[in-house]
């Protein structure tokens, strides 16, 4: 201990003494009882062991020097109890952190470890200032409790120069925090995405042979079951493909052998999966259908979130919301309803002219097929494509979810686009169009159920044509949507439907409302993530100071009670973010209400920090 067993008794009419044991310590003294508190004169105590020592004269030049030693070792100590309790929360929390990963995709051993070490400043950031509070708790109410600290204050050393370690260590916290928030934690975030990613292929196999089925996020459209897996080829075998919609099963595909292949992006996955020898069941369609593949993209295994996301990141989200994964995704899929309800207007406002026109019989009415030839095909909608092109004709034409369906009468003439010679003409009575492939160049696929052939009298079960072009009025319409670049307007999207004049589908309606809700949700995220990282990192120095001055206070009772009492208001201003987190993402209420309740529950911690210096002070 530094001075333990002080007893002083000040000889200032005789200040010269014979030293005769080795000095354990020198502090200097008051010259008289009359002497201000904490003025020092030219003299010191030289301390041999409790309760006998000599005095010197020349001690004053002293003091900074015995100030630096004083404060290396309250600092020493302060860090050896940091780093101890750093390391033991650390271990604690990383295991937290990594159980969802393990539960939801389980993953392997070496990928455990190496999730532990990319989530590792996201403990950080919650760890580094729990230590540094206890640490400063533990040694100043050891300070205090040992009576170094009266020591030192009879000396005339102040309460507020004693705490300088302390405020250097919150100083260091704090801008650790900062750094690991708003630089570290986001890029670790992403690498453990990539790991994740990287190993996507090993998760699908590995769910499948523990639970027999797979869910492919993040919205579990589709559900993958299979008898066994061969991971070396990317096979599986006896596979059922239940496609969700609503909570409803839509579909369901089975098939002997499936291949699974997985193409990865920068802000999001696919995966297509390719059935051999398979039958599908749904839609009033069933039956063989010999192979077919689908391909399901699905984004961050982890979360495309605000809160992952580094400074420099939410500020170019905030001038292009299509850098952010969750908003663009949104745009697609209203870009994509907008231009199905477009080419459904289209096609009816083209009929509707027609109505007048006798539409022809396709359907064969005796031995011999009939071939007719396109110039005689009046009133029928045209859509140009490579290589077939077709012209259709239906009774209805209505837009259902995310594509056209075409009803009542229906006759399709498929034709080879160079040589302008028909291919095929079907009669049926349900057929869909809706679009596939990029949205910056999409094309429409007709997709008929049970057509009859008119020139053989054949009843097949499907019969899809791919690779239509979208008419030029549509294409004309949906530009002004998008960039030169192909990138959507996302601003524009959300007014597209009040803009064209079109009476928008409930699909259409709820897309635009909910693109434009996560428009400003998004914005009022990144504004409320910067400042509650902020109020955090700055919070860490007085929670720090008040985990000191509760340990110098309860000195005489349990170290461990002044921690506890110091987590309160620690407690206080992590209550303070998260709701003034959530009231400024509520609609309801006024942003700034909550980012000044953020910076309330701070200002309130730096309140009690005076009010407790205060009260030691007076003492």
């Amino acid at each position: 201990m530094l001075c333990a067993g002080l007893h002083v008794r000040l000889a200032t009419a005789q200040p010269h003494f014979s030293l005769t044991r080795q000095p354990v310590c020198s502090v200097p003294v008051r010259a008289s009882p009359g002497t201000p508190y904490g003025v020092t004169t030219n003299a010191a105590i030289t301390l041999s062991e409790p309760g006998n020592f000599v005095a010197k004269r020349g001690f004053g030049n002293s003091m900074v020097g015995m100030l630096v030693t004083l404060h290396k070792y309250i600092f020493r100590e302060l860090l050896r109890v940091f780093i101890f309790a750093a390391v033991g929360l650390t271990l604690i929390l990383s295991l937290g952190s990594i159980l969802q990963p393990v539960q939801e995709y389980g993953v392997g051993p070496r990928q455990v470890v190496h999730l532990m070490g990319y989530f590792l400043p996201i403990t950080l950031t919650f760890v580094l200032p729990m230590a540094a509070l206890f640490a400063g708790a533990l040694i100043y109410g050891r300070f205090a409790s040992d009576n170094e600290l009266d020591a030192c204050r009879a000396s005339g050393i102040s309460l507020l120069k004693l705490t300088f370690p302390g405020l250097v260590l919150a100083i260091l916290v704090a801008g650790a925090n900062l750094f690991l928030s708003f630089h570290v934690m986001p890029v670790f975030v992403l690498r453990a995405e990539k790991s994740l990613k990287a190993d996507a292929k090993q998760i699908v196999f590995r769910n499948i042979q523990r639970r027999r089925y797979y869910e492919l996020p993040p919205d579990g459209q589709y559900l993958i079951y299979a008898d066994q897996v061969d991971p070396k080829n990317d096979m599986l075998l006896g596979v059922v493909v239940a496609q969700m919609k609503n909570s409803e099963m839509q579909d369901i595909i089975t098939a002997e052998v499936a291949k699974v292949q997985f193409k990865l992006h920068d802000n999001f996955n696919e995966v297509r999966i390719t059935a051999y020898g398979s039958s599908t069941m749904g839609l009033g369609v069933e039956g063989g259908i010999g192979s077919m593949s689908f391909t399901k993209e699905f984004g961050s295994l982890l979360g495309d979130e605000i809160r992952f996301k580094k400074l420099d990141e939410m500020r170019r989200i905030k001038t292009d919301m299509m850098r952010f994964y969750p908003v663009e995704k949104l745009a697609r899929l209203t870009y994509k309803q907008l231009v199905t309800e477009v080419v459904a207007r289209d096609i009816r406002t083209w009929m509707g002219h027609k109505e007048q026109t006798p539409n022809r019989d396709l359907r064969a009415t005796s031995a011999e097929p009939r071939v007719p030839s396109l110039e005689s095909l009046t009133g029928f909608y045209e859509l140009l494509g490579m290589p077939h092109s077709i012209k259709l004709i239906a009774d209805q034409c209505n837009v259902r979810d995310d594509e056209i369906e075409l009803s009542g009468r229906i006759e399709v003439v498929e034709y080879d686009t160079a040589s302008k010679q028909p291919v095929s003409t079907l009669t049926a009575e349900t057929a869909t169009l809706h679009l596939e492939g990029d949205l910056s160049a999409p094309t429409l696929t007709l997709d008929i159920q049970n057509p009859q052939q008119a020139e053989t009298m054949e009843l097949k079960l499907r019969h899809v044509i791919r690779g239509l072009i979208l008419p030029q009025p549509v294409r004309a319409v949906t530009d002004g949507f998008t960039t030169q670049s192909g990138s959507l307007k996302p601003e524009k999207l959300v007014f597209a439907s009040s803009e064209l004049g079109l009476e928008p589908s409930k699909v259409l309606k709820n897309l635009e409302e909910h693109l434009q809700t996560e428009m400003w949700s998004t914005g009022v995220q990144i504004k409320s993530e910067i400042h509650s990282r902020l109020v955090f990192g700055a919070g860490c120095i007085p929670m720090i100071l008040i985990g000191i001055g509760l340990g110098i206070l309860k000195k005489g009772g349990h170290l461990l009670s002044a921690f506890g009492a110091s987590c309160i208001p620690a407690a206080v201003l992590v209550v303070c973010i998260m709701s003034g987190k959530q009231l400024t993402e509520n609609p309801d209420a006024q942003t700034v209400s909550g980012i000044a309740l953020m910076w309330g529950g701070l200002a309130g911690l730096w309140l009690l920090v005076a009010a407790i210096y205060g009260w030691l002070l007076r003492r």
